[in-house]
């Protein structure tokens, strides 16, 4: 505040000094900003111009991924319809040619178990639990050979498999399917958790884990491990009969291709 007399009369003017520059009255301050704000402003500016590169490159890496998944989705198609086609035309020669025409044998089954645990042999529950089916309605798939045949036939009473089609085997893993991750059961809502597991393999999307399980290819045993087991519900209409075997109109057994019946009702 300055006081000075003028023709006998004193004036006052306030002044504000700040930085160095006088301001007048009715002039609005601004105060300058601390250092921590200043420091807290670029580092802030710097972290959102890092992240925002990130999401660019990974943007644009999810793009070449996904051309390339839907580039390997339309090759498997194609192999499928080319092996859809072959079965066809040998049907056909063979009919023509007055011969038989055998199948080959299926090389995948996929198996549910339909007894609780009452009254079971402790050699069953041991079969049960090497084939990861200790619930009832669990459901797995397990590569055809002459082990397994062997472990299927000894607790068969309790379970009911059979050959899953392509279709089926797209439904549970797209509807029911959850992965082992770090011993968890983890959906599978994303690529990119069947990539970080499953990668080593060959395997990054959906559609190479089904094309590894419908294939049973050289990859089949992670894939499958993979799997956490599927946990179904009961039929749709419930069981005929699970005392009785599934050829005298029962349950229990090996019920060939009509299992993808079965599976539409539990899904």
């Amino acid at each position: 505040m300055i006081k000075f007399r003028e023709r006998g009369v004193y004036l006052i003017i306030e002044l504000n000094i700040i930085n160095s520059f006088v301001v007048m009255p009715g002039e609005k301050v601004v105060p300058p900003k601390p250092e921590g704000l200043v420091k807290k402003e670029a580092r802030d500016a710097k972290i959102s111009a890092a992240l925002k590169e990130l999401r660019e490159k990974r943007r644009s890496e999810n793009k070449s991924k996904r051309a390339e998944i839907l580039k390997r989705a339309q090759k498997y198609e194609a192999d499928y319809l080319s092996a859809e086609q072959s079965e066809i035309t040998a049907r056909r020669q063979a009919k023509i040619t007055g011969q038989i025409h055998v199948p080959a044998q299926p090389r995948l089954a996929f198996v549910v178990r339909i007894r609780g645990i009452n009254k079971l042999n402790p050699k069953v529950i041991r079969i049960l639990r090497i084939l990861r089916l200790r619930q009832i309605h669990n459901g797995v798939f397990v590569r055809i050979n002459k082990a397994s045949t062997n472990l299927l036939r000894r607790v068969e009473p309790y379970i009911t498999f059979g050959y899953p089609s392509r279709d089926t085997i797209r439904k549970l893993v797209l509807k029911r399917g959850y992965g082992k991750v770090n011993k968890q059961r983890i959906p599978l809502s994303d690529n990119q958790i069947i990539q970080e597991s499953l990668g080593k393999s060959g395997i990054e999307s959906v559609e190479d884990l089904i094309n590894q399980i419908y294939t049973v290819g050289p990859h089949f045993k992670e894939a499958n491990n993979f799997l956490w087991p599927f946990k179904l519900r009961g039929p749709r209409g419930g069981f005929a009969a699970k005392r009785h075997p599934f050829q005298r109109r029962g349950d229990w057994g090996n019920r060939e291709e009509y299992i993808n019946q079965l599976v539409t009702k539990m899904l």
